[in-house]
């Protein structure tokens, strides 16, 4: 099936080419007379094109929707689908890695917490640096605010949460970690082995950070790598827009809706589809 666009070359080449009247040509390509006549009333914007390229090229790895959130920021009133447009004729699509997709059983909402330090998710992560030496990352995230807290101090600067989510690996199932648990009145709830989609919370952050931070940067060494995560941890807690939290940043949506959840703001978190935060190296 032609679309308008088409239909709108075949009738310009009838036109032009042929000396056809534009009611014939219209009535040939099968379009409407009206819709061959509206010439589009779009308001202009200086400077708007280049800003969306300068963001998109400063966040590669962030969609129109995020773009969008970050101009509306800026004080730009303009609608997403303007921004869309744009973003696709400059050629900004981000490429998705896809990874393989293997049948499931039936998906259910994971349940949100209703208050901070109710229940954080944890993780290591795995990455290299430029020498070939391996490092870990330990990722956090507050599972109501997807903030991602720094590990030092915890107690002093924040406090501790209820209750932690966390896998079955050798470090998360040690005696040293279940000790300090026992002290200070953690409950440490272990998903099933082989089940990553129970911590759904650290595994969308995980993405986030592998997609953004260690996929889009070279680590000289330790302190380097240390110095560039805590970089992007505080971007990512007070300028990046968070979409299961209405595009407000973790800080901004937990010092306004404390007491809210999360899914009290977007559709997808009422339906369990939140995308989530957490990290410390």
């Amino acid at each position: 099936m032609v679309k308008p666009a088409g239909k709108r070359a075949v009738v310009s080449h009838l036109v032009q080419g042929h000396k056809f009247s534009q009611r014939r040509a219209c009535r040939l390509a099968e379009l409407n007379l009206s819709t061959w006549q509206y010439a589009p009333r779009r308001q202009q914007r200086p400077g708007l094109r280049e800003r969306i390229k300068e963001l998109a090229a400063l966040r590669r790895r962030f969609g129109y929707r995020r773009l969008h959130a970050l101009l509306h920021r800026e004080g730009w009133r303009i609608n997403h689908k303007a921004v869309h447009r744009i973003y696709v004729e400059e050629g900004l699509q981000v490429r998705k890695r896809k990874r393989k997709r293997v049948s499931r059983a039936e998906r259910q909402p994971m349940v949100v917490p209703w208050a901070p330090n109710e229940r954080w998710s944890m993780d290591f992560q795995h990455d290299l640096l430029a020498t070939g030496q391996r490092f870990r990352s330990l990722n956090i995230v507050d599972d109501f605010s997807r903030e991602c807290p720094v590990i030092d101090r915890l107690a002093e600067t924040r406090g501790l949460p209820l209750e932690i989510v966390l896998d079955n690996g050798p470090e998360m199932i040690s005696k040293a970690l279940d000790e300090w648990a026992y002290r200070n009145g953690v409950r440490l709830n272990f998903i099933e082995p082989g089940k990553p989609t129970q911590n759904a919370f650290i595994e969308s952050f995980n993405g986030r950070f592998r997609d953004e931070c260690l996929n889009e940067n070279w680590f000289l060494d330790l302190g380097d790598a240390r110095e560039i995560i805590e970089a992007w941890r505080i971007d990512y807690n007070t300028s990046r827009p968070h979409s299961a939290l209405g595009y407000a940043t973790p800080e901004e949506f937990a010092s306004s809706l404390q007491g809210h959840a999360p899914g009290e703001m977007t559709t997808s978190a009422r339906h369990g589809q939140n995308q989530q935060p957490g990290l410390s190296c």
